[in-house]
């Protein structure tokens, strides 16, 4: 298992946050998903043969947000 932060834009509110960490959730290979509106963030622990760190950002992109 890996752990990463993505730096997420572009959320305003408690729904942003629990539509990314259900995007997010939602992938194979991810484990957990924790989004932090405060931080502007999100920590995901994930499996790198399944799923790579580029698709989880693109999911979050894919979801209408900023995502680096």
């Amino acid at each position: 298992m890996e752990e990463t932060v993505i730096q997420i834009g572009g959320m305003s509110c408690q729904g942003c946050v629990g539509n990314i960490t259900s995007v997010l959730a939602s992938l194979p290979g991810v484990t957990s998903a924790t989004v932090s509106l405060e931080e502007a963030a999100a920590q995901v622990r994930f499996d790198p043969a399944v799923v790579a760190r580029a698709a989880l950002v693109a999911a979050v992109e894919d979801a209408g947000f900023d995502a680096a």
